[in-house]
C-alpha cells in the first residue's frame, strides 16, 4: 500500500483505478488525489462552504475556533455549532442499463460514477457531514438515509460495489417521491448519463429546487459517446431499446455530434434555468482533476455572491 500513496498521480488514472476493486481504496486514492493538488484554503472539502466559517476576530469565544482548519492554514476562523453548520447530503446514482456501456473494454459510466459518489461520500464524512445514498432506475432501488457515522460509510461503499446496473431510465415518478422524504434542506447530487427526455429532468430538478435543496448534476458519459470514434463497420445496440443498426460510422459522425452538442445545450439551459449546477463528466477523465476543477468553480462563484 505504500507504493500507492507515494505515486497518487499514477493510481488516478482511469485505467490503473480499474484495477483497484475495493472501492473505499479507490474512493480514498482519488480525495487524496484532488486534496493535495488544491490551493492553500481551509476549504479543502466538497461542501465546506454550508459551513459558516469565518475569519476569527478579537472578541470571539476560543472555544468556536476550528482547530482543523488551524493546523493546516495558520489561521484562525470561527464555526457555528454543529447542529447549525453540518450539511445533509444525499447521492442519487444512476443505476439504469445504458450506465454499463464501457464495461467490456474496461471502466463503465456506471464505475465511474460510483467511484466518484464513493469519493464524495468519504469527503464528506471527514468533514462530519452526513450523507445518504438513493440508487435508482425506473424506481428507487436502495435508499440509504443520511448520517455521518462511520459505520454509514462502510454501508454505503458495499452498496456502491455489489449493485447491478439494470432497468430503463425514468426519474420522474422516483425524485417526485425523493423529494417529499427529503424535508431538511441539504445538498442533492446526481451521478447520472440523462438519458431522459428534457422535459423530465426539468420536472426533476424543479422539485429539489422548490424546496430549497442545492442540486448538482454530474452528468457522466463515456468518452465513446462525446469522441464517437468509431470507423469500421459496426452494429449499434440499445441499451434499453430493442434497437439496433448496423452502419459505417463516418457517415454518421457527424450528425451524431452535432444532436450531443444540441442536447448538451438544452441540458444545460434547463440546469441553469433551475440555479443548478451542470458538470460534464468523461469516463476519460481522471477523477482527482474533474473534481478539482468543480470545487475551484464552486469557491470562485461563492466569492463573486
Amino acid at each position: 500500500m505504500a507504493n500507492i500513496e507515494s505515486d497518487n498521480e499514477k493510481y488516478l488514472d482511469p485505467k490503473t483505478l480499474d484495477r483497484i476493486k475495493r472501492i473505499d481504496v479507490r474512493a480514498r486514492l482519488v480525495v487524496e488525489g484532488f486534496i493535495t493538488g488544491q490551493h492553500r484554503s481551509p476549504y479543502n472539502g466538497f461542501a465546506i462552504e454550508f459551513a459558516a466559517h469565518r475569519e476569527y476576530a478579537p472578541g470571539d469565544d476560543l472555544r468556536h475556533i476550528d482547530w482543523k482548519v488551524w493546523s493546516k492554514t495558520d489561521r484562525l476562523y470561527i464555526k457555528e455549532y454543529e447542529e447549525e453548520t453540518n450539511l445533509k447530503c444525499h447521492i442519487l446514482l444512476d443505476c439504469s442499463k445504458s450506465m454499463r456501456y464501457g464495461e467490456a473494454a474496461g471502466w463503465s459510466k456506471y464505475d465511474y460514477s460510483a467511484t466518484a459518489a464513493a469519493s464524495l461520500a468519504y469527503l464528506m464524512q471527514q468533514q462530519q457531514d452526513a450523507v445518504g445514498l438513493v440508487t435508482f432506475s425506473n424506481q428507487v432501488d436502495l435508499n440509504l438515509k443520511a448520517s455521518s457515522h462511520p459505520s454509514h460509510l462502510k454501508l454505503i461503499f458495499h452498496e456502491l460495489q455489489k449493485m447491478e446496473p439494470d432497468r430503463k431510465t425514468d426519474v420522474t415518478e422516483p425524485f417526485l417521491a425523493l423529494a417529499s422524504q427529503i424535508r431538511q434542506r441539504g445538498m442533492i447530487v446526481l451521478f447520472s448519463d440523462l438519458f431522459l427526455a428534457p422535459e423530465d429532468l426539468a420536472k426533476a430538478m424543479s422539485q429539489f429546487r422548490l424546496r430549497g435543496h442545492e442540486v448538482v448534476v454530474f452528468h457522466v458519459m463515456h468518452n465513446d459517446e462525446v469522441e464517437f470514434p468509431f470507423d469500421d463497420n459496426t452494429l449499434f445496440r440499445g441499451m434499453e431499446t430493442e434497437a439496433q443498426l448496423h452502419t459505417e460510422p463516418r457517415a454518421l459522425r457527424q450528425s451524431y455530434l452535432e444532436a450531443v452538442e444540441r442536447y448538451m445545450k438544452q441540458v444545460k439551459k434547463i440546469c441553469a434555468s433551475a440555479g443548478v449546477d451542470h458538470v460534464l463528466l468523461n469516463t476519460s477523465q481522471p477523477l482527482d482533476a474533474a473534481l478539482s476543477s468543480y470545487l475551484n468553480f464552486r469557491r470562485k462563484s461563492r466569492r463573486k455572491l
